[in-house]
């Protein structure tokens, strides 16, 4: 039993030790990417959509997230939003046309989830897709993977 537990902390601390030496940050298989480092997850015509890991991790510490009114339309590439960090206020864009149905309300009293859960609690609004076809329009994960791998050697 000693010997497995110590196997175990062995990997794990193994492990532990090449995820830090990706040196880029979380990407996940199933959603869409839009080159301004916005995440849509699409699910029927409803898209959710969120800035990225690589995104966040760029910004610093957010401390106000500025959200859009519900029923207001975005268009693919425009800006409805903004994120402010202790280091900058970025703004943000719609990886999707259509209307807003929900904003991530929990985002006015806790906007650091962003940071802490940029794919799942840190969303910031959900949108009734209008053109499914400007899906084709985004990168899927690899590609954006590798997209900031270029744009971070640039740096």
């Amino acid at each position: 039993m000693a010997s497995r537990l110590m196997w175990a902390s062995r990997a794990a601390s193994y492990l532990r030790i090449s995820v830090f030496h990706r040196g880029f940050s979380s990407v996940v298989k199933d959603l869409k990417y839009a080159d301004s480092h916005e995440w849509v997850k699409i699910d029927g015509n409803s898209a959710t959509i969120g800035i990225t890991d690589h995104a966040q991790d760029h910004l610093g510490d957010v401390v106000y997230v500025e959200l859009p009114e519900v029923g207001a339309s975005v268009t693919q590439g425009g800006g409805f939003g903004a994120v402010e960090s202790v280091k900058a206020t970025s703004d943000i864009y719609s990886p999707v046309s259509g209307k807003v149905v929900e904003v991530n309300e929990e985002l006015s009293n806790s906007p650091g989830l962003v940071n802490s859960s940029p794919y799942d609690n840190g969303w910031i609004i959900k949108v009734e897709v209008s053109d499914a076809g400007e899906i084709k329009n985004l990168m899927d994960a690899d590609q954006y993977s590798n997209f900031c791998d270029e744009e971070d050697s640039k740096h």
